[in-house]
């Protein structure tokens, strides 16, 4: 299944942390690579790197991936993401060692129900502005949706 996202990393003094990620790596679950974000003034930016993803299977695991990582200043962690069908990026930030999705003012994350069976992959919902959109679905019980990490 193709669902383009965009993930943006930020995080302060984490260059050494995130160096090794700048590279391709077939070990890892996930397929890619990040680059640095550079600002047009040198030296009053630089703590933050972005990729792209182009299939949902490419990205699994990424998020348990950054969980494991020594973060020089783990609080200052924060992870946005932007799924193809969302209307802004979401944010997932540390909280006791784990990257979990801030809830965000005027939207609310959709799901729809789970797949008949695991060849599918975790599907992330979908996030949505409440204040932008007129017919909002219904929320898909949580027993009844994939329960499996999207990242």
């Amino acid at each position: 299944m193709s669902r383009n996202a965009e993930v943006v990393v930020l995080a302060l003094d984490a260059d050494e942390v995130m160096e090794p990620l700048t590279r391709d790596d077939e070990k890892r679950t996930w397929r890619g690579r990040f680059e640095p974000i550079q600002s047009q003034w040198v030296g009053s930016f630089g703590i933050g790197w972005a990729t792209e993803f182009e299939r949902m299977r490419s990205r699994s695991g990424l998020l348990k991936h950054l969980e494991s990582l020594s973060w020089p200043r783990p609080e200052s962690v924060q992870v946005l993401i932007h799924d193809e069908e969302d209307d802004c990026f979401g944010l997932w930030m540390n909280h006791d060692g784990r990257l979990v999705e801030v809830p965000l003012p005027r939207t609310q994350r959709f799901h729809a129900p789970g797949p008949p069976n695991e060849d599918y992959p975790p599907s992330p919902g979908v996030l949505w502005r409440t204040d932008a959109r007129l017919n909002l679905p219904e929320q898909t019980p949580r027993d009844c949706r994939d329960l499996r990490p999207a990242w």
